[in-house]
Parts: C-alpha cells; structure tokens; sequence
C-alpha cells in the first residue's frame, strides 16, 4: 500500500501520513520502498494481526449480543476496540464461543475461514444462486452506504442469493428469498467486492478459477 492510499482511507492529509510513516520505519513495524510502497516487517505483522483479531471480534459482539448492524458496527469497533484489554478480550472471544468469522465474513486472526474458492459476485450468471461468504475490507472503510443497503436487503455473510438479470450497464441484482420485493442493483464495482460460492460463474471466471 502507497501513502496516498492510506491517507485517503483514514481521512488526514498526505503529510500527516508521512510523518507517521517515518516514526513506524524508525521503530521498526514497516518498510517503505524505493517505490514508496510500504510493508509490514515481522514484528509490525505481529502487531497488525493482533489489531485486526481484536476488531473483529469486537464487530461480531456488537452485532451478535448488542443487535447493531454491521455498517455501525465497524464504525463501533474502530473507537472500542483499542480500548479492550488482552484480559477482556479473552473473555469476550470465550462467551463468543470463539467465532471463527467477524460479520462480514473474514477470519478471525489464527483461525480458518470455513469456506473454499470464493469468487465476486460479478463473476455468477444471471439466475444462479450463491452463498455470500465476505464482504471486501474495502466497502467496509469506503462504502458504508453500499454496506447499509445490504443490511437493508438481508445481503450477509451466509446467506444464499440469486442473482437477477435485466441489470443496465453491467450492474448486478440480487435477491434474498422468493419473497423480496426488489432485487439490489450494485454496480460492477461494489460486485466485484462481494465474494461469493456459486452455483455457476460466467464463462471467463470458470476459466480463470481453473
């Protein structure tokens, strides 16, 4: 990942990226490349992964024990989390029964997500059916409405969906249940962050999934 690209994920101004940046290098959790791009080192890794297994499991308790949707939820866990100490922590994994998934379908740090070869949602053919499996990190830090709209339509991680035809310009329909009144249109972009197994994929997808 480039500095422009976290600067615009965490909302603050190039510069003040920079200047992170180079206090992370000095201590030893990032490098940055000639490129500019930045990468974890061992023990900033370390570090990462421990901050997102507690995220996500402070996601999954909102939205399982306190019935917030997941669009909130992360927003939540983004000011709660940090807040949790290692001894909570435990102790809210364990009356969790230690999940293996945070709600929008990514494993918790340490564990196997209990799926196989995911492909997007853009990939299905008209009229298939698919299990929606995870939602892109990516929706979750730039799209809360795209988010907000799947909770509205009962589109989770887990549930089986079809996927509708008659879609303009490459946009994708999905319905839930044989009782919804409208299908979700996405555009091929917010499709291609929704991960999916499927029933049957487009031609090109089968091709490249083989």
């Amino acid at each position: 990942m480039r500095p422009g690209r976290i600067a615009h994920w965490l909302g603050v101004s190039a510069p003040t990226v920079s200047i992170g940046l180079r206090r992370l290098r000095r201590d030893g959790w990032i490098e940055i490349g000639a490129d500019r791009s930045v990468t974890l080192t061992s023990p900033g890794d370390t570090a990462a992964t421990a901050l997102v297994r507690r995220h996500r499991l402070v996601e999954t308790w909102l939205t399982e024990i306190l019935g917030m949707d997941w669009a909130a939820a992360h927003t939540e866990a983004c000011r709660l989390a940090p807040a949790f100490s290692d001894g909570v922590l435990g102790r809210l994994d364990a009356s969790l029964g230690r999940p293996v998934t945070c709600p929008h379908g990514h494993a918790i740090p340490g564990r196997t997500a209990p799926y196989g070869t995911l492909v997007t949602l853009a990939a299905v053919e008209p009229g298939a059916r698919a299990v929606v499996r995870r939602i892109s990190e990516i929706l979750e830090h730039e799209s809360l409405q795209i988010l907000n709209d799947l909770s509205a339509h009962g589109v989770r991680a887990g549930v089986t969906v079809t996927v509708e035809e008659g879609g303009t310009a490459g946009h994708v329909g999905v319905m839930v249940g044989e009782d919804s009144e409208r299908p979700l249109w996405l555009t091929p972009a917010s499709a291609r962050l929704i991960w999916v197994e499927a029933d049957r994929l487009s031609r090109r997808e089968s091709r490249l999934v083989e």
